[in-house]
C-alpha cells in the first residue's frame, strides 16, 4: 500500500462573512429566506431581488458570495438566468424552489447547469422557516467550493463525455464483493460523470448521496439512462445485483446486510447522523460488518466529516478504500477528513476513479497505488 507523502493543502474556506443574495419572485419567500439564513451569525443577506432582470444588477453591484435562486419567475426562468450566470459570471448558486417537490428532471437540469445544489420548499412559502438550518449548511457548502466549482464545470463542460469507460476483468468477481460510494455537495455531478463510465462485468453498487427526498428517484432515473450498469432508487429488502447500483432515496440510511447467497439492502429511519439522513457513514459501517475485506469503499466530493469512519471500518475490516483528490472536488471535505485519519488507500482526481474501481475489485491483493492530486 502507498499512501500520500504529505498532508494535503487545507481547503478553500468560506469567508467570515457569506454574502448571500436571495432572487425569488415571492416577497414572502424572499423574507423567509432572508429570516432563515439570517439565523446564522456567519451568514449576511446583502438583498434580494424579484426576477434575475433586478438580480443581474444586484450582482454587480453587491457581489454576493452565493445566490439562492428560485426556479419559477416571470421575464425569465431560473434555469436559463442559471445557465447565463454560470457561462458570463460564475456564482455559487444554491437554488430553493417549490419545482423540486415533483421530483422533476428540472432539479437535474439545474444541477448540471451548474448549482451546487438544489433544496425543496417544504410546503409553499410560509414553511421556507423550516429550511432554516439545512439552507444555512447549504449555503456554507456552496461558499466553500471556490475553485473547485471550476474545476468541474470544465470536466463537465469538456472532455469528459470523450473519457474511456473503464475495462473490468474477465475473471468472474467473488459474489461477496460490494462497492460502496458516498458523496455530498457536488456529488450528483460526480456520480454523473462515474458511474456512466463504470462496465457491467462489476459487484454490485450502493450509494449513499446526501439529497431531498423530493428528487432522489429522479436522480437514479438519470444516473441509470446514461449508465450501462443498472441503477434504481433503494427499495428495503431488494437484493443486489451485480452489474447494478442502488441508491439512497431521501431522507432514510440506506444500509446492506448478506443473506443468503447475496446483499440485500436495509433501510432505516434511525436519527440523523453528522446531521445527515441518508448518511454515508451507516452504509459505510454496515458493508464493512457484511463484506469485510470483499468491500471496496469510494468517498466524493462534499462538505464535513461523514464517511472518514465508514472508511475505518472498511479498512480495519481489510478492504480497499479510495477517495477523491482535491483538485476534482467541489468540496474536498469528506475525502480530506478520511485522507487525515489515514484511511485511504488511493487518492485519484474524479476522471480516475472508475479505473481506480476497477483495480480495486479486480485486485487479489491491493496493488501499490501512488497517491494522485
Amino acid at each position: 500500500m502507498t499512501r500520500s507523502a504529505s498532508m494535503p493543502a487545507a481547503p478553500p474556506q468560506p469567508p467570515a462573512r457569506i454574502k448571500v443574495l436571495v432572487v425569488d419572485d415571492s416577497a414572502l419567500v424572499r423574507e423567509a429566506i432572508t429570516a432563515a439564513l439570517s439565523r446564522d451569525p456567519a451568514i449576511d443577506v446583502v438583498g434580494t431581488a424579484c426576477d434575475p432582470y433586478v438580480a443581474r444588477e444586484k450582482i454587480l453591484r453587491l457581489d454576493p458570495d452565493v445566490i439562492t435562486l428560485d426556479i419559477e419567475m416571470p421575464r425569465m426562468d431560473g434555469l436559463t438566468f442559471l445557465r447565463i450566470l454560470m457561462k458570463h459570471h460564475p456564482l455559487p448558486v444554491v437554488v430553493v424552489s417549490s419545482l423540486a417537490q415533483q421530483g422533476s428532471r428540472v432539479a437535474l437540469e439545474a444541477l448540471e447547469a451548474g448549482a451546487v445544489d438544489v433544496l425543496a420548499k417544504p410546503n409553499g412559502t410560509m414553511s421556507v422557516g423550516d429550511l432554516a438550518g439545512r439552507l444555512a449548511y447549504h449555503v456554507k457548502a456552496a461558499a466553500a467550493a471556490g475553485s473547485g466549482l471550476a474545476a468541474r464545470r470544465r470536466l463537465s463542460a469538456g472532455d469528459a463525455a470523450a473519457l474511456p469507460t473503464a475495462t473490468a476483468s474477465s475473471s468472474a468477481n467473488d459474489p461477496r464483493q460490494l462497492v460502496v460510494i458516498g458523496a455530498s455537495t457536488g456529488g450528483v455531478e460526480a456520480l454523473r460523470q462515474v458511474l456512466p463510465r463504470l462496465p457491467t462485468g462489476l459487484p454490485p453498487i450502493a450509494v449513499v448521496q446526501h439529497i431531498s427526498a423530493t428528487f432522489s428517484a429522479a436522480v437514479a432515473a438519470r444516473l441509470d439512462e446514461l449508465a450501462a450498469i443498472r441503477v434504481v432508487e433503494a427499495v428495503d429488502g431488494m437484493r443486489l445485483e451485480p452489474g447494478s447500483c442502488v441508491i439512497s432515496p431521501g431522507d432514510v440510511h440506506l444500509a446492506v446486510k448478506w443473506q443468503g447467497d447475496a446483499y440485500r439492502v436495509k433501510l432505516v429511519h434511525s436519527p440523523p447522523i453528522h446531521h445527515c439522513r441518508p448518511a454515508v457513514d451507516v452504509l459505510f459501517r454496515a458493508a464493512a460488518e457484511a463484506g469485510g475485506a470483499h468491500v471496496v469503499g469510494v468517498l466524493l466530493t462534499g462538505m464535513g466529516s461523514d464517511g472518514a469512519l465508514g472508511m475505518e471500518a472498511i479498512r480495519r475490516a481489510g478492504g480497499r478504500t479510495i477517495a477523491e483528490a482535491e483538485s476534482s472536488c467541489v468540496v474536498f471535505g469528506m475525502p480530506r477528513a478520511a485522507i487525515e485519519r489515514g484511511v485511504v488507500d488511493a487518492v485519484h482526481p474524479l476522471r480516475e476513479i472508475p479505473a481506480a474501481i476497477v483495480r480495486a475489485v479486480g485486485a487479489r491483493a491491493w496493488p501499490a497505488v501512488a497517491a494522485r492530486g
